[in-house]
């Protein structure tokens, strides 16, 4: 299912490029929300010495997020 940028939440697995790499991403935390980007905070599925990693995304606030369900 995808949904506009605009409408994630925290919580929230999305697929997106991290790490270069398309991957399941659990949103961490929204950290700006601007006129036209969106910046995430995500923890990806991998681990790094016993943590998640984690990384930030962008993307337009317009644009097309596909959630994991």
């Amino acid at each position: 299912m995808k949904i506009q940028a605009l409408n994630v939440k925290a919580g929230d697995r999305i697929i997106a490029y991290c790490k270069n790499k398309r991957q399941i991403c659990k949103v961490k935390q929204i950290l700006d929300l601007g006129q036209t980007n969106i910046t995430l905070s995500v923890f990806t599925t991998e681990h790094y010495r016993g943590c998640l990693v984690s990384c930030v995304v962008r993307f337009q606030w317009d644009a097309l997020v596909e959630l994991v369900s």
